[in-house]
């Protein structure tokens, strides 16, 4: 495992950078909305809510895509103790991927839509996001050359590269009318696409987050593991065919219900792991505490956990009856979205970018302080989607609904708690990715002027000899 120059800006570090920035606007964006739905209305001719919400989730989208990305593609690098296959194609890809990003969250203030779901943006920009993954597909499968003998991370970012580039196609087969022309069929994709993406792109983070936890204890040990084999397939299962419990309330194949109801149980095993090891995680976060990286792998490790749980209830379809289409459904999300692969990139951030030029101890109180704020405010902003959700659902259900709007008027409070939470939170991450950002930036300003000054000096001394 041969540790890379950290003090070098590689396009690898751009990916990550690229992505803390778009964390940054995608909080800023998810403030916006929340503010919508205590104060209707707000922004309203500027950016309305039909805007904010695209702009939220893709910049968040964005963020995991080109953070793993970044990721996988300095771990290679210390992994196999080479440079990637090719740095043009890395370079190729991260232009395509920024100007694409650009043009996308561009289109949604300018009010122009045309896609579905994660992907608002016309269909025609997936084009673009399409080449630049084939190309990290080849640098990828090129770089980590024979299969044989490999641990498990290698394996996880093979699966999560093929899986994501079939998974983002398969999200495209509404714009053929053979497929959009079938409601139940057509939605019952889009689901199955979406669903699997997911569980692609956390292929990627999760194989990063075993070679760091390899790399922090300094042994290879977990990654050629039976365990580590034995849930890399369970997960892999889940991500073929657990996406199920989203269609239960569509009218279609009951065996497709059967096999993704199964499956989602044997998240179960994992749940019943980190149960078992609980006292051995302790044991380890004492001894690790003190790095910043360790810090997230362990509040991610809690945030498994509690999305975990709350994941095999909505699998089960006695309950999903009732939290399909609530905030329970958001609170799950969210969770996953900012507890498990947020915190789990941060780590991987912290790892890749925190050694610089510039000395990370100044900002450690700020560290601290945001880190504790984040999971503080996470808790409250996640307990308050739930509670909003149980009130919805069982307004759903209701055999005398009352109207929609008054409906709504009795979630406020609850909105009210989600968005001042989710204000504090933002605070929170900003105390954490500023040294990041701003360490990187000044290192690289740095290394510009010292060597525009070494290069004045030496055609200085070259005249003189002349």
């Amino acid at each position: 495992m041969v540790r890379s120059n950290n003090k070098e800006l590689s396009t690898s570090k751009l990916f990550i950078i690229a992505g803390l920035f778009l964390l940054a606007t995608g909080m800023i964006w998810g403030i916006t909305g929340g503010l919508q739905y205590i104060l209707p209305g707000f922004l309203k001719r500027q950016l309305s809510f039909e805007k904010v919400r695209p702009l939220h989730v893709s910049s968040v989208v964005f963020w995991i895509i080109l953070s793993a990305v970044g990721g996988v593609s300095t771990y290679i690098q210390q992994h196999t103790g080479k440079k990637l296959y090719s740095n043009k194609l890395i370079k190729a890809q991260f232009i395509i991927f920024i100007i694409s990003i650009f043009i996308i969250l561009c289109s949604y203030i300018l009010g122009k839509f045309g896609g579905r779901e994660y992907w608002e943006f016309h269909p025609i920009l997936a084009l673009p996001i399409i080449i630049a993954w084939i190309l990290f597909l080849i640098n990828v499968v090129k770089s980590i050359g024979t299969l044989k003998n490999q641990p498990v991370y290698i394996w996880m970012w093979l699966t999560g590269v093929i899986f994501f580039l079939f998974t983002f196609l398969e999200s495209y087969l509404w714009l053929f009318p053979y497929f959009r022309n079938n409601v139940v069929n057509d939605m019952t994709i889009q689901w199955k696409s979406y669903g699997s993406m997911v569980g692609s792109w956390n292929m990627l983070i999760y194989g990063s987050s075993i070679f760091l936890m390899d790399k922090i204890s300094n042994t290879k040990t977990y990654s050629h593991s039976r365990i580590a084999f034995l849930l890399y397939f369970t997960g892999l299962f889940n991500l073929m065919f657990n996406w199920g419990h989203h269609i239960y309330t569509l009218p279609t194949h009951g065996f497709v219900k059967h096999i993704s109801y199964a499956v989602s149980m044997t998240e179960l095993f994992i749940l019943g792991r980190i149960i078992y090891l609980w006292k051995d995680s302790l044991t380890t976060a004492k001894k690790n505490f003190h790095q910043t990286s360790y810090r997230f792998l362990m509040a991610a490790d809690i945030w498994i956990f509690l999305t975990l749980v709350l994941a095999i209830a909505m699998s089960i379809p006695a309950i999903n009856v009732y939290t399909h289409g609530t905030h329970i459904t958001v609170a799950h999300t969210m969770g996953a979205t900012i507890g498990i692969n947020s915190f789990l990139l941060l780590a991987i951030a912290f790892d890749i970018l925190k050694d610089t030029c510039r000395n990370f101890e100044p900002y450690k109180k700020r560290f601290n302080t945001g880190y504790w704020i984040v999971n503080g405010s996470l808790l409250l902003f996640w307990i308050s989607l739930i509670c909003a959700g149980v009130i919805k659902a069982k307004w759903q259900l209701s055999n005398s609904q009352i109207p929609f709007s008054s409906m709504m008027l009795t979630l406020k409070p609850y909105f009210i708690v989600f968005f001042i939470s989710g204000v504090i939170m933002m605070i929170g991450f900003f105390l954490i990715i500023y040294p990041l950002v701003i360490n990187q930036l000044l290192c690289y300003s740095k290394r510009n002027s010292t060597e525009q000054i070494d290069a004045s000096y030496h055609t200085t001394v070259t005249l003189q000899n002349k």
